[in-house]
C-alpha cells in the first residue's frame, strides 16, 4: 500500500486530520531543508510537500517566491530535492513525501527518469499544479506504473470537470480554498465549503485543503470538514523570520524550535 493511503488510513481509524506542511526544498539551505524536515515530524506532521524552487511559479505568492529566489541562490535541482527525501530517511524522518514541482522540470528530466528518482528516493505522491487533467496522460501513466500518487488541484469549476479530476485523482483530493496564488489570508472565497461538498460527491478519495491556511483557528475550521489541511505559506514565512537564528551554530536548534513549535501550534 502507498503510504499516503496507509497514513490517511490510520488516521481515519484515530479520527484525526491530516496535518500536511508544505516547504521549499533549499531555502534557506539544502542542509536546513533536512534539519526542517526532522522537526516537521517532531512536530506532529503526517505528510509533507517537499517544493520545488522554481523561477517562474505560476500558483506561488510572495512568500513562497522569495524562499524559491534563496534556494535558487544555491543552484538546487529538481534532482537535488528528490534525493533530499533520501537523505531525511537517513536522518530518521518517516514520513510519507509528496513533490511539489512545476511541469518544464519533469518534461526537462525526461518521465521515466524522474518516476524512477522519484522511487529511488521514497517520494509516494507528486503534485503538479500547471498539469491540466485533460493533458496528464504520460504522466498519469507512469504514475500508476511506479505507484507514486498524482494529487489534482481542484478549484471552482463544473460539477462535470470535478468529477473528471477526481476521477483521475490518487492518494488524495487536493482543494484550493483560495482563488489566485498561496498566501496567508484572513478569508477565503464564499464558495469554498460548497466546493469541498462536491468535490467529496466525486470521490471516495480523502479530501484536503490548502492554500491560505495561516493558524490554529483555521486550521480547526477545515479539519471539520475534510481529511486533511496543508499549510505552506505560514511555514516557509516562520523559516525566513528563522533565517537569523539559522545561521549561527549557536542560535540554530532555537531557529529550528521557533519552526517545530509553530507547526505544533497550528493543531491547537
Amino acid at each position: 500500500m502507498n503510504p499516503i493511503d496507509r497514513t490517511f488510513a490510520r488516521l481515519k481509524e484515530q479520527n484525526r486530520t491530516a496535518l500536511i506542511p508544505y516547504i521549499t526544498i533549499g531555502d534557506p539551505d539544502p542542509e536546513t531543508s533536512v534539519d526542517i524536515l526532522r522537526e516537521l515530524e517532531r512536530a506532529g506532521a503526517d505528510i509533507v510537500e517537499l517544493g520545488v524552487p522554481y523561477s517562474d511559479p505560476l500558483a506561488d505568492g510572495p512568500v513562497i517566491q522569495r524562499a524559491s529566489e534563496r534556494a535558487l541562490r544555491h543552484r538546487i535541482t529538481i534532482a537535488d530535492c528528490i534525493r533530499t527525501a533520501r537523505k531525511a530517511r537517513e536522518r530518521g524522518v518517516n514520513l510519507p513525501f509528496i513533490l511539489f514541482t512545476y511541469y518544464n522540470p519533469v518534461l526537462q528530466m525526461g518521465f521515466d527518469t524522474f518516476f524512477e528518482m522519484l522511487r529511488e528516493n521514497d517520494i509516494s505522491g507528486l503534485i503538479i499544479p500547471d498539469l491540466p487533467v485533460e493533458e496528464d496522460a504520460p504522466v498519469k501513466e507512469r504514475s500508476v506504473k511506479y505507484d507514486i500518487h498524482l494529487i489534482p488541484l481542484v478549484a471552482p469549476t463544473s460539477e462535470d470537470r470535478i468529477a473528471n479530476i477526481c476521477s483521475r485523482a490518487a492518494g488524495f483530493v487536493y482543494c484550493v480554498s483560495s482563488l489566485g496564488v498561496t498566501g496567508m489570508r484572513s478569508e477565503f472565497y464564499s464558495a469554498v465549503d460548497e466546493l469541498i461538498a462536491t468535490v467529496k460527491k466525486s470521490t471516495d478519495l480523502p479530501v484536503a485543503i490548502g492554500f491560505g491556511i495561516s493558524n490554529t483557528q483555521q486550521f480547526a475550521r477545515f479539519a471539520g470538514l475534510c481529511d486533511g489541511v496543508v499549510v505552506g505559506s505560514a511555514i516557509v514565512k516562520t523559516i525566513e523570520e528563522a533565517i537569523p537564528l539559522l545561521a549561527s551554530e549557536q542560535t540554530r536548534e532555537q531557529g529550528l524550535a521557533q519552526i517545530r513549535e509553530f507547526v505544533k501550534s497550528l493543531k491547537g
